[in-house]
């Protein structure tokens, strides 16, 4: 394996860094319910759980980060945070320099939140080692995933970008489609793991 990669899955692995990056997770986790706690304010209790998209994603995977520490397999948080983690961190990003171009500049705050999302997306793929779902898991987090979509775009608790609105019908198509892309990514992640290919 080539030395600089060899130290890069060192440095990721290696339980301070973890450790670190599990705080990182749980504040930012804390900070996105901050971030959208006046959408949670009008929001119907029934759709509470389906609005925080992106803490929620960075929940999850901030459990499954925890069980890797402590040597378990949270097998189901594991399947529901690559999915989710990869999604809203590209989703997000795609937004803020969508609303960039069709709005104007989205200031440091907007860049800031692409860097961020962008981090969640990266960080849920460079632990793709440690996943160990299986097809129920990922079957259970698909649907989840899906239903989320469901919620958001048909029942109308899509995250507020007022500056986007005129295209809430594109946003829920291409919001469809990157689910779908998550999933595979989750599929292949399955098929590519030692056990299935054991078998």
């Amino acid at each position: 394996m080539n030395p600089i990669l060899t130290q890069i899955k060192f440095l990721l692995f290696h339980k301070v860094f973890m450790w670190t990056l599990l705080i990182v997770n749980i504040l930012g986790t804390i900070y996105g319910y901050y971030w959208y706690r006046f959408q949670l304010e009008i929001t119907d209790p029934l759709f509470l759980i389906f609005v925080p998209d992106s803490p929620t994603a960075s929940l999850f995977f901030s459990i499954a980060l925890f069980g890797w520490l402590i040597g378990k397999n949270f097998k189901l948080i594991e399947a529901l945070a690559l999915i989710t983690l990869v999604k809203y961190g590209l989703w997000a990003v795609v937004m803020n320099i969508w609303t960039d171009f069709v709005a104007g500049p989205i200031g440091f705050v907007g860049w800031m939140l692409v860097v961020s999302h962008f981090s969640m997306a990266i960080q849920a793929l460079l632990y793709i080692p440690k996943y160990k779902f299986r097809w129920i898991h990922l079957l259970i987090a698909a649907i989840w995933t899906l239903h989320n979509d469901v919620i958001d775009y048909v029942f109308g608790q899509m995250p507020i970008y007022s500056r986007l609105s005129e295209y809430t019908q594109s946003i829920g198509y291409f919001t469809f489609w990157l689910s779908i892309a998550c999933i595979l990514i989750a599929i292949n992640v399955i098929k590519l793991s030692p056990i299935e290919q054991t078998k």
